[in-house]
């Protein structure tokens, strides 16, 4: 792999190698720049071969080595539900590895539809209280890159004619998981009850591709790395490409601390700390953040200077608010025939008519309702049991038994409305460890989002019933305090005072910083934001490496 001195002047430092870092590494780096990629986390413990642990001991008990996501320990955050408390730990944690939470997720890559670009004009229901706006880009602008992104990275899936599902041009490059037993019983109860089930488009691949083996069916999946590189990480896709380039560098345990600027306020470079918590300098060109929509903000806010002095390219005030961690429903229930659920991926088939509000459930809302039985032996052992069944003894080894391959979960994906009170900022007392102010989530759900998760947990209880469950369990519905699809606090617009990126993801107050994650999206959707950030990827790199280019030919000229 290629190696830069500190004292280099690179065209491009990416920070973070998630689903966005990993797409611009690799693009520009093919594009002929010269691109160091620093990553907070490690290559995960076998190293670059991505051979990662399926050792479910060592996942909840990492070492620094094994680490897939963040230490809540050692990157701190803090929560509190509104700013008239004090905050308390919290346990929002992230993919924190090369690749980021493409290494761990559960694949879902569900497009946003066209109407949700332009939700804030496209439905006159959206109740007051929000910060709800339309996208500075519609969906005919980013279809063709969500075609990219399917095609590039390797996305399973089956093109459907639903009005719930966006229209697709092209067919996804290689077939839908196989339907398992959960999805079969979503077949039985959308008989009953007229409803439309599709298969789930995912990261993981159904058949060889691209050089990489298909899925095994190992069902050690979501949480765990992928040891056949079915999943389609950033790690096993793009990063590799990026690397062999012989221009592009990817550090890792590099936690960031600042952006770094000049008098005239563009961005100079980096500070970070190594593995050895020694400050580092790297200078660059341009920078482009794709830390997650927690991290970015964060990092901003940290990069105070006399020119920025309440946070980097946050003149509107903007940077960390409009926090949306996306609100999830699970229902269980267990029915009397063996589901072998185990097997395979975590997330089956979807029903997709409740994607859209409608006025007559007397709020705003919509989502996706997946079907889900996999569990691992310690989740079945420790939480996944039902509410009353025995937790000791006997009864609890009986309840294991009987209860191991006969369970089913619906979790419903919903909308999260937008509320420039719902913020990350930084922890006036509270220090990470490496001394840097904490992350602090101030959250609450809209009232229409409570009323919304309840309508999706009454229906789980209507559809397993449906599909014969001889018993069924629905716990209240919690609000999200923090998670893998954090969105929304770095918003993209036209409006510098309303928006921290213009459409081409450039930070409003600074000519070469760059945002480009969860963080740029302006709603949420229904709650699956990873296929729409890497379409967004592939799309802001297109225009950066040809507005570059045509900026060396005007100099050459």
């Amino acid at each position: 792999m290629k190696t830069y001195s500190n004292s280099t002047e690179v065209d491009y430092i990416v920070i973070g190698s998630g689903a966005a870092g990993g797409i611009m590494a690799k693009q520009l780096s093919v594009a002929g720049f010269s691109v160091i990629v620093l990553e907070q986390g490690s290559w995960g413990k076998y190293g670059k071969e991505h051979e990662y642990s399926k050792d479910e001991w060592l996942t909840r008990n990492p070492t620094d080595e094994d680490r897939l996501m963040s230490d809540p320990s050692q990157q701190r955050n803090t929560f509190r539900p509104n700013d008239k408390v004090k905050a308390v730990a919290g346990n929002h944690s992230y993919g924190c590895v090369v690749g980021g939470g493409t290494v761990t997720y559960g694949g879902s890559m569900w497009r946003h539809l066209p109407w949700e670009f332009n939700e804030a004009t496209h439905d006159p229901t959206i109740p007051s209280g929000t910060s709800m706006a339309d996208w500075p880009i519609t969906y005919e602008e980013l279809a063709p890159y969500y075609t990219q992104a399917e095609w590039e990275m390797g996305i399973s899936g089956q093109r459907s004619d639903s009005p719930f599902v966006a229209p697709m041009a092209k067919d996804y490059p290689v077939p839908p998981v196989p339907l398992k037993s959960s999805g079969a019983l979503f077949k039985t109860a959308a008989r009953k009850l007229g409803l439309t089930v599709v298969p789930g488009p995912l990261a993981i691949i159904t058949k060889p591709y691209m050089g990489r083996a298909a899925c095994v069916n190992c069902g050690m999946c979501s949480g765990f790395g992928c040891q056949v590189r079915a999943r389609s990480s950033s790690a096993v896709t793009v990063l590799p490409i990026a690397e062999k380039t012989g221009r592009c560098e990817i550090r890792v345990k590099s936690y960031v601390r600042e952006i770094t600027v000049d008098a005239a306020g563009r961005v100079t470079g980096v500070v970070y700390f190594d593995a050895q918590k020694r400050e580092v300098r790297q200078k660059a060109k341009a920078v482009i953040l794709s830390a997650n929509a927690s991290e970015s903000p964060r990092l901003l806010l940290m990069s105070k200077s006399a020119r920025f002095p309440d946070g980097l390219a946050n003149s509107s005030g903007m940077v960390g608010r409009n926090v949306m961690f996306g609100n999830t429903v699970s229902v269980g229930a267990l029915f009397e025939h063996p589901l072998n659920e185990y097997k395979g991926v975590i997330s089956g088939a979807g029903i997709v008519d409740y994607v859209p509000s409608d006025p007559k459930r007397g709020f705003y809302g919509g989502g996706r309702m997946t079907a889900r039985g996999y569990l691992t032996p310690f989740e079945l052992g420790l939480e996944g049991l039902s509410p009353d069944a025995p937790r000791w003894g006997a009864g609890y080894k009986k309840a294991l038994r009987e209860e191991a391959n006969h369970r089913m979960t619906i979790t419903s994906f919903v909308t999260q409305l937008p509320q420039e009170s719902n913020r990350v900022d930084l922890d006036p007392e509270v220090k990470d460890a490496w001394g840097l102010p904490a992350m602090r989530i101030t959250s609450s759900a809209h009232a229409d989002d409570k009323k919304n998760m309840e309508f999706f947990r009454q229906k789980s209880i209507e559809i397993l019933n449906a599909a014969g469950a001889t018993k069924v369990w629905a716990p209240p519905v919690n609000e999200a305090r923090g998670g893998a699809h954090n969105r929304g606090t770095c918003r993209m617009g036209n409006d510098p005072k309303t928006s921290v990126v213009d459409k081409w993801h450039k930070a409003h107050d600074v000519p070469n910083l760059y945002i480009v994650d969860g963080s740029n999206l302006v709603t949420g959707g229904r709650n699956h934001p990873t296929m729409t950030i890497e379409a967004l990827a592939f799309r802001a790199a297109e225009h950066l490496v040809r507005n570059s280019k045509e900026g060396t030919r005007s100099k050459n000229a």
